[in-house]
């Protein structure tokens, strides 16, 4: 069903351009301007959330994005549901997913860069895990 769901959501952002859906863990994340503003999840989908757009949601009987991991359930608080009346009106979809992009383009601000590993870290760490032995050097005539 993920993939009818998909291809419906991006059938009505189409005008709103820009989105692009990819196969996330169980089901699928949606993308626009690099940030995640969208999930799609046991055939539920979620808009991305933030203190502004929140109280919308809950108005609208929304619930938090929730999954099980090492048996207990954890709360996503930054998705929650769409309103169901959305999937089927494309100009309140798209007004809706462009507050979840807003909010998914701040929180990718707030964010501070990832750090990389030095290459000689990542090299020294990959020779430690070698398969095999390394061979032996021959002398030198």
């Amino acid at each position: 069903m993920h993939d009818g769901l998909v291809a419906h959501i991006l059938d009505m952002l189409r005008d709103w351009g820009g989105v692009s859906a990819r196969r996330m863990f169980s089901g699928h994340g949606l993308f626009r301007q690099g940030a995640m503003f969208g999930l799609i999840a046991r055939d539920t989908f979620y808009l991305r959330v933030d203190e502004r757009t929140r109280a919308d949601f809950a108005a609208a009987g929304s619930r938090v994005f929730t999954y099980r991991r090492e048996g207990r359930e954890v709360e996503l608080r930054g998705y929650m549901e769409c309103p169901p009346d959305l999937l089927e009106d494309a100009e309140e979809m798209i007004r809706w997913a462009e507050a979840a992009a807003s909010a998914a383009l701040a929180a990718l601000s707030e964010k501070p860069p990832r750090k990389r590993k030095s290459t000689a870290k990542r090299r020294k760490r990959s020779a430690s895990f070698s398969p095999r032995p390394p061979l032996p050097r021959r002398p030198r005539p």
